[in-house]
């Protein structure tokens, strides 16, 4: 990665006049030349290292903070003099879900709103008078890039993008779920960076149309490819032999199908679960397109490495696969060969493990398409318990029939027959790599993330338990994983390489290839059935259900954003992979989830975090006592009724009674140095 030219120092200044509020202080180059006093333009300092001063987490007397977006952390960026900048961080939204904001045409569309294949809204009419489109409270997924020769109408400083996806909507008015039932929308955002500041500004919103590719599935974490794309994806797929054997179920899938094509009979199964990727035009608007070569899996998000062709997939599921694609050629992921790891020496909390990785097929994105089109091989029969296709038999009941091999996915065990190898491997992905032997031990493998310089990439583990536990739902002892089990969970580390060879002992042709993992940094549960003041069943100073990762190289910094369900706020950390050192950067808001991470080092000589929320105010009686909560699992501690209450009522005036959520980037608002 290369280093940010520097400007001079007068020009650095005149960067800082008159803003009050900036993105992490402009460039970190840019900051060096902030504190330098006396000499001529170019006496410019050199920046060393940036280190986040955290944040105390918000209390108990404080039901405000508790219930919206808090940030008292800074970031302190040092030179190599020894002198150092420091600036306070704040959070910007660009908006919340559900408000109208500017299409680029002069009119207003519904931010996180909803479209069937045909591009119509889709409107919520459960509550007859209050009609209105259905919009999400769940914005995840967020990459920030710039297009070359962009030009946007209103844009009066730098055109910078930004791709959003939005994961489910979870009820409609009338309080019913809707998780699954509807297409999921994905935009791109005009944004209009000032030259001077650094400040985004929203000047467009466009909804990307998705009829090409059927719709888009719970759509979660995202990534950015080294050449300029946003990678979606489409996580818990559902499951073409309904067999309650990961994914959603086909009645969801009827309710989908009926949401987005007008008919509870359009969607097939086959079509989701795959990985989508958009690309931005220079005129703000966006085309889509899926790889269906790459693994039908519970895909939360996939890191490309440097290679350009070098795909490791995150698996948010129980008995989850750690999964590499290798794409024949560069920047293009319609073909290549699909990858699933084996731990070959046991790993633990306390030992790494060594990866054998078995070599599950090569496949085009059209081979594995004309699979799914085919509607004579896609379809499912019944043969007593034994369910089947042209893609392989599978049974949750013993058939006494050795051509079936056993396998343990989703805490249970079944039996599959391999029909065709091929369609089996890219489309049943799971039940095939189980029955190949792969390793699907974990729990919940969350985001994935790259440190380039030390080739190490990282997953999020949000729930160390289950398949990961021996004596656990789903544990498999030749698997080769075994935890203690930990509900707040942690961060993996693998180490790359190359020179490796897969299980048939053919070379892999990667240079980044996972070789081993240990564990980084864990959470920390409190005794079972205890919980503090506001609830939490885990230790609030340290981590608990990672999910989002994204690394800085400049900074040298983890950013990692929780799911937990420990934690009454989710917070967004930053762990310096040098020092060793933890810091809270934000506070969302109690009962939401931190999304759509996303660290940019450089946009336009500025550095950006991208941070969002989904559903605030979610399942708030999790964190009572069990006195105040049947529901609770909490019997010692817990948060108090009156100010479960207090947070509840700030969430509903703010957040649209819990129908919104934000999308948005943090600010930086440095001292202005003193010149002599």
């Amino acid at each position: 990665m290369s280093d940010i030219a520097l400007p001079t120092r007068r020009r650095a200044l005149q960067l800082l006049a008159g803003a009050p509020m900036l993105p992490l202080g402009g460039s970190l180059a840019a900051a060096a030349s902030l504190t330098a006093c006396g000499g001529d333009d170019d006496d410019d300092l050199v920046f060393a290292s940036a280190e986040f001063i955290g944040m105390s987490a918000p209390g108990t007397s404080n039901p405000e903070a508790l219930a919206t977006t808090t940030v008292g952390s800074k970031l302190k960026v040092n030179f190599t003099d020894g002198s150092s900048q420091t600036y306070d961080l704040a959070y910007q939204p660009f908006f919340l879900t559900g408000d109208a904001v500017p299409d680029g045409k002069g009119g207003k569309i519904i931010a996180g709103g909803y479209f069937d294949i045909h591009n119509q809204p889709i409107i919520d009419k459960s509550v007859a008078g209050k009609e209105r489109q259905f919009f999400s409270d769940a914005p995840d997924g967020t990459s920030l890039l710039t297009v070359s020769g962009a030009k946007v109408d209103g844009v009066k400083g730098n055109t910078v993008f930004a791709v959003v996806q939005f994961e489910y909507n979870s009820i409609d008015q009338a309080g019913a779920s809707t998780y699954g039932t509807l297409p999921s929308p994905i935009a791109v955002l005009t944004l209009d960076q000032d030259p001077a500041t650094g400040k985004l500004t929203l000047v467009k919103y466009h909804n990307v149309d998705t009829s090409s590719v059927k719709g888009l599935w719970i759509t979660c974490g995202s990534s950015l490819s080294p050449w300029g794309t946003h990678l979606s994806s489409e996580e818990y797929w559902p499951d073409a032999f309904d067999q309650g054997l990961g994914g959603q179920s086909l009645a969801t899938l009827k309710a989908f199908s009926k949401t987005t094509f007008g008919s509870e009979t359009t969607a097939n199964p086959y079509d989701y679960g795959h990985l989508p990727e958009v690309t931005v035009n220079a005129d703000g608007t966006g085309t889509i397109r899926k790889h269906y070569g790459t693994g039908r899996y519970s895909r939360e998000l996939v890191q490309v490495m440097p290679d350009n062709r070098t795909v490791l997939g995150g698996d948010d599921y129980t008995n989850s696969g750690l999964f590499l694609f290798v794409a024949d050629k560069e920047k293009d992921l319609s073909a290549g060969t699909l990858y699933a790891a084996k731990y070959t020496s046991q790993f633990t909390q306390d030992a790494p493990g060594k990866i054998q990785w078995i070599n599950l097929g090569h496949a085009s994105s059209d081979e594995i398409k004309a699979f799914i089109n085919d509607a004579a091989f896609t379809a499912i029969t019944a043969n007593g318990d034994i369910k089947e296709n042209g893609i392989l038999a599978s049974t949750k009941t013993d058939p006494l029939d050795a051509s079936f091999k056993a396998i343990t996915i989703n805490k249970t065990k079944a039996w599959v027959k391999i029909k065709n190898e091929k369609a089996a491997a890219f489309l049943e992905t799971h039940r095939y790599a189980a029955a190949k032997g792969a390793s699907l031990s974990f729990t919940k493998n969350e985001g994935t993330t790259l440190n380039i310089k030390d080739k190490i990439a990282y997953s999020a583990y949000a729930n160390i338990q289950d398949s990961m536990v021996e004596g656990g739902s789903g544990y498999v002892a030749a698997n080769n994983v075994k935890f203690k089990k930990l509900v707040a969970g942690g961060v993996v580390a693998h180490k790359l390489g190359g020179g490796q060879k897969d299980d048939t002992g053919a070379a892999i042709n990667s240079e980044w290839v996972p070789t081993e993992s240990s564990l980084l940094i864990a959470g920390e549960d409190f005794a079972s059935g205890t919980a503090d003041a506001l609830g939490n069943t885990a230790n609030p100073e340290k981590i608990a259900s990672p999910d989002n990762l994204k690394f800085s190289e400049k900074m040298r910094t983890l950013f990692i954003g929780e799911d937990s369900g420990n934690h009454l706020n989710n917070f967004l950390w930053a762990y310096n992979v040098d020092t060793k050192k933890l810091a809270r950067v934000l506070s969302c808001p109690a009962g939401a989830e931190a999304t759509g991470l996303h660290a940019v080092d450089e946009v336009n000589d500025w550095t950006y975090i991208m941070s969002n929320f989904q559903h605030p105010g979610d399942e708030l009686y999790r964190f009572q006592n069990k006195a105040d909560n049947s529901k609770s699992s909490i019997t010692t501690g817990g948060l108090s009724a009156t100010l479960k209450d207090q947070i509840d009522a700030v969430i509903n005036a703010k957040y649209n009674g819990k129908f919104s959520s934000a999308v948005g980037y943090l600010t930086a608002s440095p001292k202005q140095p003193k010149l002599s």
